[in-house]
């Protein structure tokens, strides 16, 4: 008993000394923590969605999460061949019209009129706290932050590893003017060395308006935040982004609700929406939206393009790397919806370039 006890003991310590490490961010505090306890959106300790969401479906329990994870994995999870991608200078895409290039994943550069917006990066080739989990498909890490431009506005919508990356945010940090982000995300930031007054927090529905030709908008989502043990500590969002005329939703991650036709109808049409198309499942079916209900959120947008975002470089659920795409574009065809499915590195440009090519098939 006393050697269980003594196993038990250092195992503990030894989760507890991992924990440390500055990749898990801390939770939020001070003044911090203060405005977030005035949230509407936060209750009982944590960040609530607009309607009861449970992060696993009815039933689902964490033995079988664990179970299908490690034995009911997919025939194909990731690519056979490294993917293929188009090799662009950042520094020279055409921005007459807002540009956007999509580095895999939900990590995409957005360019108008000398302006840059980046959003949710993640160039350390993993997405997770560990270099040898969640690992990138081959050919997909192309990119990194030396091939970023100077950033004006860096988008943060929740803090999952897949969204916030540790060994990007600090390679970037000095190229940024501006980190934009949920509540409470800002607390990960500052604990990596970003200035706090580099940052700026929105709860749901606030507003900043950054210049003349530039405006930024929280949205509810319906997901979950968390980088360690405990959940809803930060707040998940969307954001309408209105850049020289121009109106863009930036949609993170989220479950299908009905706050996609609240946003649709007060603040679309949107004249492109970058919405998840990846990493659902059976066993979490509020918190991903499965490929079809994506083509219904791109209707409630009002949207006149989808690019579907949030797959092709990470191996996070359990379908085929290539099942998300596939099934989202038969869904598109079918409910006549415009959709625009760029290789990593290729340039869409609003209303005159949107690559369709379904360059994943053999």
């Amino acid at each position: 008993m006393i050697y269980t006890l003594v196993i038990i003991g250092i195992l503990v310590l030894g989760v507890f000394i991992f924990m440390q490490q500055a990749v898990f961010g801390t939770n939020p505090s001070g003044e911090r923590l203060e405005r977030i306890k005035h949230s509407s959106n936060y209750k009982d300790g944590a960040f609530q969605n607009l309607n009861p969401t449970s992060v696993s479906a009815e039933g689902v329990s964490m033995i079988k999460l664990m179970g299908d994870f490690f034995f009911n994995k997919p025939e194909v999870p990731e690519p056979l061949e490294p993917l293929p991608s188009v090799q662009t200078h950042l520094t020279t895409v055409p921005d007459y019209k807002p540009s956007i290039v999509w580095f895999g994943h939900s990590s995409y550069l957005i360019t108008s009129k000398g302006k840059t917006v980046l959003v949710d990066p993640v160039f350390s080739g993993h997405s997770s706290p560990v270099s040898f989990f969640a690992k990138a498909f081959k050919g997909t890490n192309v990119y990194g932050a030396k091939d970023m431009p100077a950033i004006d506005v860096l988008v943060i919508t929740h803090d999952h590893y897949d969204h916030l990356d540790y060994e990007t945010i600090l390679a970037l940090q000095p190229t940024v003017k501006k980190f934009y982000t949920s509540l409470g995300v800002g607390a990960h930031l500052e604990h990596w060395g970003i200035p706090a007054d580099k940052i700026v927090e929105f709860d749901w529905w606030e507003n900043q308006k950054i210049s003349d030709s530039l405006e930024l908008t929280a949205v509810p989502a319906r997901h979950f935040s968390g980088r360690s043990f405990t959940r809803g500590k930060t707040l998940w969002s969307g954001f309408v982004l209105k850049i020289d005329g121009y109106n863009i939703f930036i949609g993170g991650d989220s479950g299908y609700d009905t706050h996609f036709k609240t946003i649709g109808d007060q603040y679309g049409p949107f004249d492109i929406a970058l919405l998840e198309a990846g990493q659902y499942g059976i066993n979490w079916p509020n918190i991903h939206m499965m490929p079809e209900e994506t083509i219904v959120a791109a209707k409630d947008l009002k949207t006149k393009v989808l690019m579907p975002v949030h797959w092709g470089k990470f191996a996070l659920a359990l379908h085929n790397w290539d099942e998300p795409i596939t099934r989202l574009v038969v869904e598109a065809h079918k409910q006549n919806v415009k959709i625009t499915t760029p290789l990593i590195g290729e340039v869409v440009v609003l209303d005159s370039i949107y690559p369709e090519k379904e360059w994943w098939k053999k």
